[in-house]
């Protein structure tokens, strides 16, 4: 049963987790796997921004971004997707992608879709703030599972008509968090084709897409455009938090039809908190900048191959395509974290607290979910102890 107020929420993953391991001494030297935030050195000019900047923190920032801020983020979505984008009209700078993505279902959704409560579809396991963006909007969630089965993307297609005609938003990410997939060409083509066949917009979660194995995962306005699809169809999200090793600088952005946006922008202007201007500097310049993404990603594409290699002949691993998770399979995630914590010291987050039982199921029971931020040498140890823990 979905809760109708946030008193009935169940507690966000790291408090439940905080509350199964603190109770429990550690069997070794901490290591702490769980929270996907980036340890790999950030930009030095960013900082160095930010600095020369700083007396701009005495102004009150524009609400909608400078225009060399918008121009930076449309110029990156030509070059990274060959979309173009009105800067004024279709991006919106965010306080990191999590506003944008609990904002997005605030502006967006309808009181009523065909007359009736409009539905938020939502990938399960999923990013915890679409459930509580849905809540805040008074629409039904519909969990839909994003298991091996499907791919580890959800397969909104086979929901029945009744319920795809009221939903009116569908999030999903790409790559995944936390399972690693990507969605590839046809997937995008085939979710934009029943968002125009059913009248809904699509939240493009892709935070983490400039993390992946080889080739780049292609993009969801990407696709829209070669379609001809109507662009009030989608927003995509983005942020510096993964791509830049810039977790807080809360720097991201939204991007989408002139419509989509617009509405966006009238909520922040009542609610939101527009980025200080040292820090748009700074985002701008990141934006413009390639050659530390590309270096960033040449050491999660070494973490990836040292986690096959570790995982070699694991029943079930499948290694990220992209993101910096590991998907691990286990018989109990709870009882795996327990395990792992009071005989090693690892700390990983278990897969349950990142999905929603339906119909007596969590998807992400049998699962840990692994973060690789830790450097190389300290990743291999963690990895390398916890195979020895509960695989051998």
């Amino acid at each position: 049963m979905f809760p109708e107020r946030f008193s009935d929420l169940p507690a966000y993953a790291f408090p439940r987790l905080r509350a199964l391991l603190d109770c429990r001494e550690p069997g070794g030297d901490i290591l702490h796997m769980t929270i996907g935030e980036p340890r790999h050195a950030p930009p030095d000019f960013v900082m160095r921004i930010v600095a020369q900047t700083s007396a701009d923190f005495a102004k009150y920032p524009p609400n909608d971004g400078t225009e060399a801020f918008q121009s930076a983020i449309s110029g990156w979505v030509l070059r990274r997707y060959g979309v173009e984008l009105a800067a004024a009209s279709q991006v919106l700078p965010l306080n990191g992608t999590r506003e944008g993505l609990y904002n997005a279902a605030m502006a967006l959704c309808p009181e009523q879709k065909n007359g009736a409560r409009p539905v938020v579809l939502i990938p399960n396991p999923f990013y915890q703030v679409y459930m509580v963006a849905t809540l805040s909007t008074g629409a039904e969630p519909v969990f839909v599972p994003a298991t091996e089965a499907t791919g580890f993307l959800p397969d909104y297609a086979a929901l029945p008509a009744d319920v795809l005609d009221r939903v009116a938003l569908a999030y999903v990410c790409s790559p995944s968090n936390p399972q690693g997939a990507v969605a590839d060409r046809d997937y995008w083509k085939a979710l934009i084709s029943l968002a125009e066949k059913h009248d809904f917009r699509i939240l493009a979660d892709e935070c983490y897409s400039e993390i992946y194995r080889t080739a780049p995962p292609v993009g969801a306005l990407e696709v829209a455009k070669e379609m001809g699809a109507d662009p009030e169809r989608m927003v995509i999200f983005h942020s510096l938090s993964k791509r830049s090793n810039l977790p807080g600088l809360r720097s991201g952005f939204a991007a989408g039809g002139p419509e989509s946006i617009a509405r966006m922008k009238q909520l922040r202007a009542y609610a939101g908190a527009p980025l200080p201007l040292p820090i748009q500097h700074a985002s701008a310049a990141a934006w413009d900048d390639e050659a530390h993404v590309v270096e960033n990603r040449a050491l999660y594409q070494e973490k990836f191959a040292l986690a096959d290699q570790i995982f070699a002949g694991i029943p079930g691993y499948a290694g990220p395509e992209g993101g910096f998770f590991l998907w691990l399979p286990v018989p109990d995630g709870e009882q795996a974290a327990v395990k792992l914590w009071e005989e090693t010291g690892i700390r990983v987050l278990p897969g349950a607290y990142l999905a929603r039982e339906v119909d007596g199921v969590n998807p992400g029971a049998r699962y840990l979910r692994v973060a690789m931020v830790a450097p190389a040498a300290e990743l291999a140890d963690g990895l390398s102890r916890l195979r020895a823990c509960l695989y051998d």
